[in-house]
């Protein structure tokens, strides 16, 4: 490999990881939802508008394409980040708390960005010495199904891309560790919204009636039984009801109708319409026993998360070599249970998205998604030297 190019680069990070955290903690205070990153993608078309490189508006929301190329032939590597919040109220004492009420970034996002900005800028002073190219794919509306690759891809984001990686900081997992998995890594998605409609009334005359709420605590309980009894058992797979509301103010009242909210789960993809297929059939068999009328929106979404298994034995032995002195382990994760649209590049090119761990050093775990969501900082600088290891490695013989 070029070992004068990482070690420039290596120097570059160190020299800049303050800026990572300067800029991490910026983009925490100042969170969008998704689909609504404006002011998020404004900030990093503005980081990179005097640097040499070439930026895009890229997809139908927000996202941004920055190339980085001398003209050296050889294959051109993409490199993802996502940028987008949640509508949760943070419950942090931080001087750097959001200050967007409602909004936070409980997900590690903001790092995402943060780390990528600064890799690309120093990639930037060196590219005369890279032999391809290199393409950073900043990605809006990662956590809101449709999620924003699709549009990015339709919009030529992968166009002459070779493969493509991309990081997810992990507050599970201790900081220091980076971890990586071949194959299946996250599971794929699917929601549906479901109302059921019976017949209302009141409770002393349940006989006049058609009681929506006994319905549908029926198809509660029966749909538990596709994963126990549908599913290859060396598969995984959830089914959850997340949401079911048939609520009432009176006591005496018989519900006409419920509304339910549904999360699926799979993690090969030959499930995905075998589960799709049986909600719909035992709903069939809901309104045939109990004389109701069933309203079914289902969203298939995500895709089953694909780790080039080549590629990511390939980074796993990069990184292993660069004996970055920040990281303390480096394993297998094994899957990973959420869902990423990142699972889009990998149907197109050849792709690895791996993990690095972000958990307080007291020990603390307080999961992405919460209000307490913490990151330790100190992952940053990983998530950068772990990329630019790849990143050398992978151009060595170009």
């Amino acid at each position: 490999m070029n070992t004068n190019f990482e070690k420039q680069l290596m120097n570059l990070l160190e020299q800049h990881k303050d800026e990572i955290i300067k800029i991490r903690r910026y983009l925490h205070e100042h969170p969008e939802l998704s689909f609504h990153e404006k002011n998020t993608s404004k900030f990093i078309k503005n980081y990179y508008q005097n640097l040499d490189c070439e930026v895009h508006d890229c997809g139908d929301g927000y996202g941004i394409i920055v190339d980085i190329n001398a003209n050296n032939p050889g294959k051109k590597l993409a490199w993802r980040a996502d940028f987008d919040a949640l509508p949760i109220t943070e419950n942090n004492d931080l001087p750097f708390k959001s200050k967007n009420p409602g909004i936070m970034h409980a997900c590690g996002h903001d790092g995402h960005t943060a780390y990528l900005l600064v890799l690309g800028k120093c990639l930037i002073q060196l590219k005369n010495q890279i032999n391809g190219s290199i393409r950073l794919i900043f990605q809006p509306a990662e956590e809101l199904a449709p999620g924003g690759a699709i549009s990015m891809i339709k919009d030529g984001c992968l166009n002459n891309v070779d493969d493509i990686f991309g990081i997810h900081v992990m507050s599970t997992f201790p900081t220091g560790s980076v971890q990586l998995h071949s194959g299946a890594t996250q599971t794929g998605r699917a929601n549906f919204d479901l109302t059921i409609t019976g017949k209302g009334g009141h409770a002393a005359m349940p006989n006049l009636s058609n009681d929506a709420i006994v319905a549908g605590s029926n198809f509660v309980n029966a749909v538990q039984t596709i994963v126990s009894r549908r599913i290859d058992p060396f598969h995984e797979a959830s089914v959850t009801i997340s949401s079911f509301d048939g609520a009432s103010k009176a006591y005496n009242a018989i519900q006409g109708q419920v509304k339910m909210k549904g999360d699926v789960r799979i993690m090969n993809e030959d499930d995905r319409s075998l589960i799709r297929n049986n909600i719909k059939q035992i709903l069939d068999g809901t309104d045939v026993m109990f004389g109701t009328k069933s309203e079914l929106n289902y969203d298939d979404n995500y895709p089953v998360l694909i780790n080039n298994p080549i590629l990511t034995q390939e980074a796993k032995d990069w990184i292993k070599e660069s004996n970055i002195p920040e990281i303390t382990e480096i394993k297998d994760s094994g899957p990973i249970t959420p869902s990423e649209d990142f699972a889009y590049y990998g149907e197109k090119v050849p792709a690895c998205f791996y993990y690095v761990g972000c958990q307080p050093y007291d020990g603390s775990i307080h999961p992405h998604h919460s209000p307490k969501f913490l990151m330790n900082e100190d992952c940053l600088i990983i998530c950068a030297k772990s990329a630019a290891a790849i990143i050398s490695y992978y151009f060595e013989n170009e």
